[in-house]
């Protein structure tokens, strides 16, 4: 008799098999579920909606705040990735490589410190002396207003500085307006996609210094769990 489970993760092309039955899961009746934005999966198994579900590792951290956690993590990682280029710069801004970042009012997706942000911020820490507190951060969406997540602890560390961008404000937007001089998003700034000579990655030719982070130090940055 085989166990039912509801499944949430999100379609990856990796994961794609799952959905259209290609592969199945030995003793398990297994319905999979996904959503618009990975952050809707993380949310719904917040709200108990599935028995399995990938979940943002930093998310699954800050339900420890929590007076009950609900989670127990799983070493399976459906999302792995470099994140040198998530980091995109106003061309305006005098920024021309990553110390340039201290000082400065960086944009970031979502929430302070989520998947993607944690990395790249950990990564300027280490590799170029850039760490959190030297900027000034923004909160939203990349390309769509996106608002607060209300179903998650959000700390910051004293001393940081952490605002969200006014209801109806895209990051992407005010990265290429120069309103904010930086951004760390997985989602390419739609400015980007145009072709605007405004904004453009932090890191040009980000696939050669992501192989060379991964040769010096054999990281390879783990974004969710299940």
């Amino acid at each position: 008799m085989s166990t039912e489970l509801s499944v949430g993760v999100y379609a990856y092309e990796h994961t794609q098999a799952l959905f259209d039955g290609r592969v199945g899961v030995d003793g398990v009746d297994a319905v999979f579920e996904t959503a618009p934005l990975v952050s809707d999966v993380f949310r719904r198994a917040t709200e108990g909606h599935y028995d399995v579900a990938e979940f943002g590792l930093t998310y699954f951290l800050r339900t420890f705040d929590l007076d009950d956690p609900p989670f127990l993590a799983l070493p399976v990682l459906p999302n792995r990735n470099f994140r040198h280029s998530a980091i995109f710069v106003n061309t305006a801004s005098g920024i021309e490589g990553p110390q340039d970042l201290a000082g400065r009012t960086v944009g970031e997706f979502a929430l302070y410190g989520h998947d993607a942000g944690i990395w790249p911020k950990g990564i300027l820490a280490d590799e170029y002396g850039v760490t959190p507190d030297q900027c000034r951060w923004v909160i939203g969406g990349t390309n769509h207003p996106l608002p607060a997540f209300d179903w998650v602890p959000q700390p910051v560390p004293d001393g940081v500085d952490v605002r969200r961008a006014e209801d109806g404000r895209t990051l992407g937007a005010m990265l290429e307006s120069g309103e904010i001089d930086a951004l760390i998003s997985v989602d390419v700034p739609q400015a980007v996609l145009d072709g605007s000579p405004r904004v453009a990655r932090l890191f040009p030719d980000y696939e050669a210094v992501e192989r060379d982070y991964y040769r010096r130090t054999g990281i390879f940055p783990r974004c969710t769990s299940s």
